[in-house]
């Protein structure tokens, strides 16, 4: 097991993907697999049975959040440093990115 540039609780920006440019801070870390879980990105539905679900005692359909790759996230302290450098915006950086 290695150490990751990010830790639970870090702001983040997902800087490749389909969810490229936004920014969550991390709910989770899944060091085996060196992917976190990002408050509000990469949402997934996930079909529950019924009672097999606490929060879905009924079952249906829940939307969580799913697993991004640790190298498609950066810090968002450092994404904004490197976006002053360069002399743009966040939002635009994250357009160009």
């Amino acid at each position: 097991m290695r150490n990751l540039h990010v830790k639970k609780g870090d702001e983040i920006v997902v800087i490749a993907g389909a969810e490229r440019g936004k920014r969550g801070k991390i709910i989770f870390v899944l060091t085996d697999q060196q992917r976190v879980i990002v408050e509000g990105v990469a949402m997934i539905k996930k079909h529950t049975k019924k009672d097999r679900n606490p929060s879905a005692p009924r079952g249906g359909i829940i939307e969580r959040e799913g697993s991004i790759h640790v190298s498609n996230v950066m810090l968002a302290e450092k994404f904004d440093a490197r976006a002053t450098r360069r002399g743009t915006t966040s939002e635009t950086a994250a357009a160009s990115s």
